[in-house]
């Protein structure tokens, strides 16, 4: 669900980038967490899925698992945006020699 987030957009961090730009997508987060928790907390679903509630420990080894996959992003989103600056570096700096042999 994190990393959905990072999906708002394919270049710019999730740290400069408003998260209420797309509600829906945030409506969906909001409704698969619920979902999660019903699941997992409710004792009923719990027989029904087979499972039983996350304690402290795993709720920290889900995070652990979760938030390098943030920092991941990021990390190739900024990657991401130098190649693409060094391109359109390169293009006008082309355009301009073109524009100027001509």
């Amino acid at each position: 669900m994190l990393n959905s987030l990072n999906a708002i957009s394919e270049d710019n961090s999730l740290l400069t980038m408003n998260p209420f730009i797309n509600p829906w997508l945030l409506a969906a987060i909001a409704w698969a967490v619920g979902l999660h928790i019903m699941i997992v907390y409710v004792p009923t679903m719990n027989a029904i899925f087979g499972i039983a509630p996350h304690n402290q420990y795993e709720w920290l080894l889900v995070l652990a698992f979760s938030l390098p996959v943030i920092l991941i992003d990021e990390v190739l989103k900024i990657i991401g945006r130098k190649f693409n600056a060094d391109e359109l570096a390169s293009r006008m700096e082309k355009s301009k020699k073109d524009k100027k042999d001509n």
